[in-house]
């Protein structure tokens, strides 16, 4: 690819602010083209930071760009990326992929109909430390179990305050969950039932999940804990041992460099599977269901 991929941002908001906007526009393989948010003000003040062009509809942003990066709420985000996916746009979609199931398997039918390259940003999976836990992980031996914590503050106060669709009962399940089963799920393999599930009054959930071959795993999960700095922490056991997800995570925007390189090679090599692809945040969508059943 002898030119920058042409990348469109959906939406404005701070994580577009913090991540999509600044890591295209430092990627070698990118550049942020066009930013199109249903509050113009706001597309106009991010475009103004990296010297973009403001869209003045989701079509006119479709048809200036390559690929296009998703930073809005999850029900947003289902009715706009099968539109997207078939205009022939490469995808970075946000997590959960949709607010229902059904929004979730559109996106998947018109992702896999299209042929498109698209990523999921499971922003932890991108982390070379991440990476290297998980492919040490078979030296434990057969597996036995695994924990996780995910408690943060989050939702008390700061950016995501306000946030309306993470403000709701389920938010920290829906915003913080994927990323957290998303680990538990690709340390032990794929979650198969939900055992337990509750959540308190005070927004604290607590999950058991049985994953494949028999083993269970247990998330702690709240993004209404007044912990500083947050306490998030895996360990997965094994006939050898335990083995602790440790040392410091690598910024966000570090991470998403590392998307940003395996979406290029994706386009490049014209494959369409990853291990963070769209078939990925099915699964995750249906282990949330399957919470919110079992609740």
């Amino acid at each position: 690819m002898g030119e920058a991929l042409r990348v469109g941002v959906i939406g404005a908001g701070p994580w577009a602010h913090r991540v999509h906007a600044p890591g295209l526009q430092a990627h070698r393989g990118t550049r942020l083209a066009s930013v199109w948010a249903r509050r113009a003000e706001a597309a106009e003040a991010l475009a103004g930071e990296h010297g973009a062009e403001v869209a003045g509809s989701f079509d006119e942003l479709l048809g200036s760009v390559d690929a296009v990066a998703f930073a809005v709420p999850p029900a947003v985000q289902a009715e706009l990326a099968p539109l997207a996916a078939r205009a022939g746009k490469h995808l970075i979609l946000e997590k959960p992929l949709a607010d229902d199931l059904a929004g979730a398997e559109a996106i998947v039918d018109a992702v896999t109909g299209s042929g498109v390259a698209a990523l999921l940003m499971l922003t932890r999976r991108f982390d070379p430390g991440v990476q290297r836990w998980l492919a040490d992980l078979p030296d434990l031996g057969s597996f036995q179990g695994a924990t996780g914590r995910w408690l943060a503050g989050g939702l008390l106060a700061g950016d995501y305050a306000a946030s309306q669709w993470r403000q709701q009962d389920d938010g920290a399940l829906i915003d913080a969950g994927p990323h957290a089963i998303d680990l538990l799920d690709a340390a032990l393999g794929d979650i198969e039932q939900v055992h337990f599930a509750h959540r308190g009054a005070d927004g604290l959930w607590q999950l058991v999940f049985g994953h494949e071959g028999g083993t269970t795993s247990t998330l702690t999960l709240s993004l209404r804990m007044p912990v500083q700095p947050s306490l998030v922490d895996f360990a997965v056991y094994g006939e050898h041992g335990c083995s602790p997800l440790t040392g410091r995570r690598t910024a966000a925007l570090d991470c998403y460099a590392q998307l940003l390189d395996n979406l290029l090679v994706m386009i490049r090599e014209k494959r369409v599977e990853h291990p963070c692809g769209v078939h990925r945040g099915l699964h995750l969508q249906r282990v949330i269901a399957a919470i919110l059943k079992a609740r």
